[in-house]
């Protein structure tokens, strides 16, 4: 027998001694209680999501002068709901919990935000439901955690797990939802909590599948948007100057939301009457700017169907900017990352009417990814998430643009828990 044969041989039977066997997750407690989190957080994602959009239709009936009232009486109705079940808080107590308080997010007021989200987003406001979803989601997973007995950075994975798989369910990007929950968590260290990677992931893949059984929503890119031709160096440097303009409105985003969030502080009144002033507010600048109502999910394909003017696309960019500092400033309940994507879409749109001719589908995307990247502090999961939603597989430039958002952002975050700070 000649020395290859031999060591055939003994290559087989080490085979037959040590057998393949499966990663020790597969089948473990442990994947097993990440994979529920996931279908948990698909359920209560469809469930939500099924009631938000017969809300949404039922309500956009209302026109014209009508939606102030309606915008007054919703803010009215939800600070009464939160008024009298209790504070869910918002994105800044969520990522301050994960961080400062062992990753517990108490469930204990979720049906407050369930309800206050589901008034404060069905009628109009710009803030979508990221925000109330990651809460009700992510307490989930902390109320499975504590019931079999995790402790420690165990349960604060799990926690994040349930973030990310709302994340996901939004979004429908379960890689870019799944980094989402862990880069918002810090302002600048990316993956501190690294152990929960893979629970996210897990999480991320089950929720996906079970959201979209439930909603029938579909696979395919959220938003329209044209077809990105054959990629150039230069296009890199095209990014980062888009991505410099988005920045700079990333910082009149921000100026904006802290001077409404002191002037609604210093009336202190009680937040029904802070809510309903809000929905004055929100509901006058829909009536002037209807473009700038609700949380742009379906909106943003309405902007990049129709020609508008360019005194036009300033007046909406302002607008919507002033709508979501109104809604996240004055109580209402949601999130800005969808709104914040409108805003960059139409910021992208002005400069292609004053600069025609330029890589349109760039300039979108840049404007989107810088704007998001510099208030969240995101440009890993923003990448993702932009190229998932508008179908813009080349991810280079966008990482170039979110970086750019990421490195010239304001030195404290909008989100003041990110900077480490207890609240």
């Amino acid at each position: 027998m000649d020395y290859k044969t031999r060591r055939l041989a003994a290559t087989l039977r080490n085979q037959l001694n040590y057998p393949l066997q499966f990663n020790p997750f597969v089948f473990s407690r442990i994947f097993l209680l990440w994979v529920l989190i996931g279908i948990v957080g698909g359920v209560i994602a469809g469930f939500y999501w099924t009631i938000l959009e017969a809300l949404l239709h039922f309500l956009a009936q209302v026109q014209g002068l009508y939606i102030i009232p309606l915008m007054a009486g919703a803010g009215l109705l939800a600070g009464l709901v939160i008024y009298f079940l209790g504070d869910p808080g918002e994105m800044d107590m969520i990522v301050n919990n994960i961080r400062f308080k062992g990753g517990r997010l108490e469930p204990k007021n979720n049906p407050s935000m369930i309800l206050s989200s589901w008034l404060c987003i069905a009628s109009g406001g710009s803030a979508g439901p990221e925000a109330p979803l990651v809460q009700v989601v992510g307490s989930t997973g902390t109320w499975i955690a504590k019931k079999l007995g995790f402790k420690g950075e165990d349960l604060r994975s799990l926690s994040i797990a349930g973030m990310a798989s709302a994340f996901t369910a939004l979004f429908g990007a379960p890689l870019g939802g799944s980094l989402f929950a862990l880069e918002i968590l810090h302002h600048k260290h990316v993956v501190e909590y690294y152990q929960a990677l893979i629970p996210a992931f897990v999480a991320s893949c089950s929720s996906y599948v079970i959201f979209i059984l439930i909603t029938h929503i579909g696979m395919g890119p959220t938003w329209r948007f044209p077809i990105y031709a054959a990629p150039e160096l230069n296009d890199v440097f095209y990014a980062m100057l888009y991505g410099i303009v988005g920045t700079a409105v990333g910082w009149f985003f921000i100026f904006t939301v802290r001077q409404s969030r002191s002037i609604f502080k210093q009336l202190k009144l009680p937040i029904y009457i802070n809510m309903m002033i809000g929905g004055l507010l929100i509901g006058t600048i829909a009536y002037l700017v209807p473009l700038s109502r609700y949380f742009s999910h379906d909106e943003l394909n309405v902007l990049l169907e129709e020609k508008l003017s360019l005194s036009y696309l300033l007046i909406l960019l302002v607008a919507k900017i002033l709508a979501i500092a109104f809604t996240v400033t004055s109580g209402w309940r949601g999130g800005f990352i969808i709104p914040l994507f409108f805003v960059g879409a139409t910021l992208g749109l002005v400069i292609n009417t004053i600069l025609p001719g330029q890589n349109l589908p760039l300039l979108l995307v840049s404007c989107m990814a810088a704007i998001n990247a510099c208030v969240t502090r995101t440009p890993i999961s923003t990448t993702v998430l932009l190229s998932t939603l508008t179908g813009f597989h080349y991810l280079i430039p966008i990482m170039f643009a979110s970086l750019t958002g990421f490195f010239l952002a304001p030195k404290t975050p909008l989100i003041n828990a990110q900077l480490g700070v207890k609240e």
